[in-house]
């Protein structure tokens, strides 16, 4: 099928996201317009440049474009204080100008972190993002949110900056473990149920394909999740009102990421899976949503392999009510000390609701997390 495109309309900074197999193949001359003069600096991680690192050397050398390629490890630990300052060191060494173009090439991790390197460096370099994961396809290359996180929380220091292209080559998703793909899918589960109910309906009849390598399922769930995200963007770039409703089971997910030290023992999918299961069952709690979408939300998660309930997790002492809430109040969304949570009025509807009872979610969490 001939590859999909999806445009994010914010004036004149609007770029086009590239959905489809191949593209690396092509990236030379999908780049080429963006570029002051032939040349680029591509930042990856050691996995993604031993995995698809060659095709995309081909690329831009068949387009004449020369390139300087820099290698980060993998895993979110690199999304760091010390990783960014060597980050932004090597590209300074390399010369990197101001009109250059610097390539995120990987998953969340090397796209948060070089576009916010790119961000800051001689106070604002162009980036593109060329995401290899299904997460970042879906979710995190698309926006301009990039960001590092501190031993307060994940994403607390960070800019927007937009990139100047997108290119999501579905084909590198076959490299993928399965868990990677589960861990990507949860962002996709996340676009139906926040305001796309018809979406969900097809994900529940078509996941089990996308998740096992079916194009056509795989380019219409990105295209959909991108729509879904470009659409809010332009409308919200800096999330002062409806672009929140993309943090839906986040504000949960990344206080369940910090008890685990942002180690390989959850991924950032499983924790946003987990964080949504959470706020369907708090918002049915709550008399928000129906209790038969609360369960339908929690058995489609359950089924593509996320974790739906805290048993699910791997055992880990750190996780407690406190240490969990203590990380909630560090969400970017709190007001005046006042939790902002995103809920949900049933699948397809999510709403955002402050002040939040704390005394409610930690009894809520107390029955979650029990022992």
């Amino acid at each position: 099928m001939s590859n999909q495109l999806v445009s994010v309309a914010l004036g004149e900074r609007r770029y086009d996201i590239h959905i489809g197999p191949k593209l690396l193949e092509q990236a030379g001359d999908l780049l080429t317009p963006h570029l002051s003069r032939s040349r680029v600096t591509v930042v990856t991680d050691e996995n993604v440049l031993a995995a698809q690192g060659e095709r995309l050397k081909a690329g831009l050398q068949k387009a004449g474009i020369d390139a300087a390629f820099i290698s980060l490890a993998p895993g979110e630990a690199t999304k760091s204080f010390g990783e960014l300052e060597r980050l932004t060191g090597q590209l300074l060494d390399l010369g990197v100008e101001r009109g250059d173009l610097i390539v995120a090439f990987g998953g969340g991790v090397i796209g948060d972190l070089t576009g916010f390197a790119a961000a800051i460096l001689r106070r604002g370099c162009r980036f593109a993002q060329m995401p290899t994961s299904l997460l970042a396809q879906v979710d995190s290359a698309v926006g301009g949110k990039t960001a590092i996180n501190t031993a307060q929380g994940k994403n607390l220091v960070g800019a927007f900056h937009q990139p100047a292209i997108v290119l999501a080559d579905t084909s590198t998703l076959n490299t993928l473990s399965k868990r990677e793909m589960r861990a990507g899918y949860a962002e996709v589960i996340k676009y139906g149920l926040i305001s796309d109910a018809a979406f969900f309906t097809w994900l529940e009849a078509n996941g089990k394909a996308l998740l096992a390598g079916g194009e056509a399922e795989r380019q219409h769930a990105i295209k959909t999740s991108c729509k879904a995200k470009a659409d809010i963007v332009a409308a919200d770039e800096r999330e002062h009102g409806a672009r929140a409703l993309l943090n839906l089971g986040h504000t949960f997910g990344h206080a369940f990421e910090a008890a685990y030290g942002y180690s390989g023992a959850l991924l950032h999918g499983e924790a946003v899976a987990l964080g949504m299961a959470l706020a369907f069952d708090y918002s049915a709690e709550q008399g928000l949503c129906p209790p038969d979408d609360a369960a339908r939300a929690k058995a489609h998660i359950a089924a593509a392999g996320l974790p739906s309930q805290f048993s699910d997790l791997p055992d880990n002492q750190a996780v407690t009510v406190d240490n969990l809430v203590t990380s909630m109040m560090q969400d970017k969304k709190v007001e005046r000390g006042k939790l902002t949570l995103i809920l949900a009025n049933g699948v397809g509807k999510a709403s955002t609701v402050k002040d939040a009872s704390l005394e409610d979610v930690q009894s809520f969490l107390r029955k979650k997390v029990a022992r």
